[in-house]
């Protein structure tokens, strides 16, 4: 296909043969972002349009289409501002927006101060997360009057079954061993953070099928969602979103070829600030303990005989079977939080690396051999957060994905909330890796309470959307666009109503059935810190 008479330059687009998930050929339109010369031959790194940015990578010039060369277009001349070269020329509406831009950001910065800026680069990682939240239109919320006059509302599949509104307290918590429900009232001792009293009112029917149910979902007063029942977009900003604004040619490719990690062998997918000479060498090695990088195997080697690590740094707060998981500090443990920092920026695009790891915990996961504890994932939070994160980044290393241990580490993330009595949800954008991780648990385990309701004497159970929350520590809007997104939620007379189709049980018990990963609450030992008396990290 290579054709010596034309020259490929950097910004050139063209089909670029890969070879798909089936080991067929395919040719899928690839960006040129670097061109270099080897002795005997020239390398291309390209990026493959509307791919993710993992699959980057340098070829050869026989995997290039060049009867489809399409060359960059030359960018349109600037107007000139006063004469002067490189300055727009201002107009009242451009300043009207900008300021208006700038009040928006600051107005949404929490306030340590570490926000960026909502990224405008267009990228995969953004475009999928925003879909966490995304919701299919529905009609507004009944107001109170209008709801009052709906008296009767029929089953899905009994339309002769009627039922009367009662009044009744809210309700605080449900028995989820497969008995008979029991209301609990409310505990003045326990607080929650985010759960109010009166809310959104489930009623769940069990209908002649057992492995069918019908949901209603009754507003309430004190809602804290938009007017029309709907979720506010999430804040695309948080303390370690990646600023695009600084998005450049060298950040755009990967600069590690090969990282060498205890038994294992990793190929970064991204890019990652390791120091300049680094980034030339076959094959980086690193310390499986303390992460602490090295140019050879002899460096390595040296460094082994004096590393007296078997474990990473700070407290083990949990441990069962050969899963354990460590507390640290990322003021106390600075260089080992700096350099897993390293570490996950070769495996997360969307986050960018702060070396200034002090607000942060870092709660590493690992398994138990003879030799130590391995390193698995880990996920870091702040310390403080103003807008309920309980997880700032989160990591699976590849060796260990799909094997259940993502899931894992999010349903750790949410014990911690359980203990810490708070709602929590993971800052956004989520990567597309992420995302599906989170979005498998959080159906999970919202259809693992709906499906443990059981009638008792005859009566309905009830439940509301933020006791749903209550008991998972998953942010009450977290639960509502989960549901809408298994596409649960329909609009029927003045009622939003949830259906379980058995062909949703029956999927659910599935994965549940091959989910063996489990957090066990007994084993954890963990005691939350008020930070926020602590003064200066």
């Amino acid at each position: 296909m290579a054709d010596p008479s034309v020259d490929v330059v950097e910004g050139c687009r063209l089909p670029v043969l890969r070879k798909n998930q089936e080991n067929e050929d395919e040719w899928p339109l690839a960006e040129i972002l670097s061109v270099k010369e080897i002795p005997g031959r020239k390398l291309y790194y390209v990026h493959y349009i509307d791919f993710n940015k993992r699959l980057d990578e340098w070829v050869t010039p026989d995997r290039l289409d060049l009867k489809k060369l399409q060359f960059p277009k030359k960018e349109a001349k600037t107007p000139t501002k006063n004469g002067l070269p490189g300055s727009r020329p201002s107009s009242p509406e451009r300043d009207v927006r900008k300021s208006l831009d700038l009040n928006g950001q600051s107005a949404s910065a929490p306030s340590r101060g570490k926000s960026l800026p909502t990224p405008k680069r267009k990228a995969e990682s953004v475009s999928l997360a925003t879909q966490v939240t995304a919701a299919t239109p529905v009609p507004s919320l009944p107001g109170p009057a209008e709801a009052s006059q709906a008296s009767v509302y029929p089953a899905m599949r009994d339309p002769s079954y009627s039922i009367k509104r009662e009044e009744h307290e809210p309700l605080i918590s449900l028995t989820t061993n497969g008995t008979a429900r029991r209301l609990i009232p409310s505990q003045p001792g326990r607080k929650r953070k985010n759960c109010g009293g009166t809310d959104e009112m489930v009623k769940v029917f069990q209908n002649n099928s057992p492995h069918c149910s019908t949901i209603y979902l009754l507003p309430g007063e004190d809602s804290q969602d938009s007017s029309d029942g709907i979720p506010s977009a999430p804040r695309m900003t948080g303390s370690l979103v990646s600023d695009r604004s600084h998005d450049d040619i060298v950040t755009r490719m990967k600069n590690i070829n090969c990282i060498e990690l205890g038994r294992h062998r990793l190929k970064p997918w991204y890019f990652s600030p390791y120091p300049q000479e680094l980034t030339s060498l076959p094959i980086l090695y690193l310390c499986e303990f303390c992460l602490k990088y090295l140019k050879s195997l002899k460096c390595l080697q040296r460094h082994l005989t004096k590393c007296n690590l078997r474990h990473p740094p700070g407290n083990e707060i949990y441990r069962k079977g050969t899963i354990s998981f460590f507390e640290i500090d990322g003021r106390k443990n600075k260089a080992y939080s700096q350099n897993l920092c390293l570490l996950a920026k070769c495996f997360l695009d969307h986050k960018t690396l702060y070396y200034d790891t002090d607000p942060f915990l870092f709660y590493v996961m690992t398994e138990y051999d003879s030799k130590g504890f391995h390193i698995v994932g880990y996920f870091s939070k702040e310390k403080e957060s103003t807008e309920d994160y309980n997880v700032a980044c989160i990591l699976t290393l590849p060796p260990y994905q799909r094997r259940g241990y993502g899931k894992l580490l999010i349903e750790f993330s949410y014990e911690l909330s359980k203990v810490e009595g708070k709602t929590g949800t993971p800052e956004k954008p989520l990567s597309d890796l992420g995302l599906l991780s989170y979005r498998s648990y959080w159906s999970q385990t919202i259809l693992e309470i709906l499906m443990s309701l059981k009638s008792e004497n005859g009566e309905r159970p009830q439940i509301t959307i933020n006791e749903i929350s209550e008991i998972t520590s998953v942010k009450k809007e977290d639960v509502i666009s989960t549901l809408q997104y298994l596409n649960l939620i329909n609009y029927y007379k003045g009622q939003y109503i949830l259906t379980l189709s058995e062909d949703i049980v029956e999927g659910h018990e599935r994965a549940m059935q091959k989910r063996l990963l489990r957090i066990d609450p007994k084993c954890l030992h963990f005691t939350p810190k008020d930070w926020s008396k602590r003064g200066k990290w």
